[in-house]
């Protein structure tokens, strides 16, 4: 367990605690909640090219499906634990209960390097994988999807594997090539997701998103996307950062420059006409919007003092620490959640797996206009519950979440 994992599960209880709280939820219900349904660990051996053997080790964490499926990514990273994914799979229980979708939450994970695997042996460590959780897995019970180091062709590996087994089921992965059954819109949704929150908020605010100043910690496909987004909402993305630092234009990057340029350099290092800062310094920055895009815990009580946005827009999972997130609320700078901003992937998924069970694809047009309507529904009762209860943006979304899983599993006669 590393310090990190640690930090993010206590940051998800922390969160879960206080909400509970303010909606004075019963112990008993408190203890069913923070309890996951299942949890499940399998050891992962795989034959390497030059004919070694390594043995990784993978989970798969059930949190609640009282309101439906459970449903979740799968992520290839070496600080994959069972602490990191349980805590991961509650924020998803959250997350499509908050949307009002009907999924309960779940998570999974194996603890390697991704980027030090070969083609061939990324497919053959995720059809073990795939075979080894098989039996969690199913339209109606456990649907996988990509997250950090996963793709469209590790959902279509996993698809293939489980249909080898079961017969043709599409519905059982989402994020997939659309040339087998992925949706149209997908890819960008995570993304897309985080402006339309973003433009609610300057609307509820008196801002014009149009002409704003923002600025982007991460550029994997959420931060890319959403630069791309708010610059077609006419927003000015003034600086932007990887793992290996940022760049910043106060008069605007060329965002679509910035993606041809990393798509063949493979980082920002270097691009012409941009000053070089570091991933502290970009924190810091003066900005309308602050999202970080990238990992968790990047805005701490050693920098919540020095943030100098005017929101901060979560479209990373818990990039904001429960002292950091207090301390930002005090001055002012108001946090919005996760569950709320980065809501667009699983919204979209919940899109592509309705697809496939009916057989019958949407347009790239419907999907956008259905992920709008949902998510400014969400926001909608965000909003009315802060202005009744008086509580921040995280509380209000938490609770509302919370309520709903409650209700279901007293429904069910919990």
């Amino acid at each position: 367990m590393t310090d990190k994992t640690a930090s993010d599960h206590e940051t998800q209880m922390t969160e879960f605690d206080r909400a509970a709280g303010l909606l004075g939820l019963d112990p008993e219900m408190q203890t069913i909640l923070r309890t996951p349904f299942r949890e499940v660990q399998v050891s992962l051996p795989l034959r390497r090219d030059d004919g070694s053997l390594s043995v990784f080790i993978g989970y798969r964490v059930q949190h609640n499906g009282s309101r439906g499926p459970t449903k979740g990514g799968i992520r290839y990273h070496p600080e994959v634990d069972l602490l990191e994914v349980r805590a991961l799979a509650a924020l998803m229980t959250w997350k499509t209960a908050l949307m009002n979708i009907p999924y309960g939450g779940a998570k999974g994970g194996v603890n390697v390097k991704a980027w030090e695997l070969s083609e061939d042996e990324l497919e053959r460590l995720t059809r073990t994988f795939t075979t080894r959780i098989a039996l969690l897995l199913g339209v109606n019970r456990d649907i996988p999807a990509p997250d950090m180091y996963t793709n469209s062709q590790t959902m279509a590996w996993m698809m293939d594997e489980y249909g080898r087994k079961f017969g043709y089921t599409p519905g059982i992965v989402t994020g997939k090539p659309v040339g087998l059954g992925g949706s149209l819109g997908r890819e960008a949704a995570t993304g897309r997701g985080t402006v339309i929150i973003t433009g609610l908020v300057s609307e509820e605010f008196g801002l014009d998103l149009k002409g704003s100043n923002v600025v982007i910690q991460g550029f994997g496909n959420v931060g890319s996307w959403a630069a791309r987004l708010f610059c077609e909402a006419g927003a000015r993305v003034t600086a932007v950062s990887d793992v290996h630092g940022g760049i910043h234009d106060p008069s605007g990057l060329d965002i679509d420059a910035v993606v041809k340029f990393v798509k063949e350099k493979k980082s920002l290092e270097g691009f012409p006409g941009a000053k070089p800062l570091s991933n502290d310094e970009i924190l810091t920055m003066e900005c309308d919007f602050l999202v970080p895009a990238a990992i968790g815990g990047v805005i701490n009580e050693k920098n919540a003092d020095a943030i100098r946005a005017k929101f901060v827009i979560e479209a990373a999972n818990a990039p904001t620490t429960p002292e950091a997130s207090h301390r930002l609320e005090e001055r002012g700078i108001r946090v919005v959640p996760d569950i709320l901003v980065n809501a667009g992937g699983v919204t979209v998924s919940y899109f592509e797996w309705v697809q496939n069970l009916q057989q019958f694809y949407w347009s790239e047009q419907r999907v956008e206009d259905e992920l709008s309507r949902i998510m400014k529904n969400a926001y909608t009762e965000v909003a009315h519950l802060r202005a009744e209860r008086g509580v921040t943006f995280r509380d209000a979304s938490f609770m509302l979440a919370i309520d709903r899983v409650a209700r279901a599993e007293r429904l069910r006669g919990s």
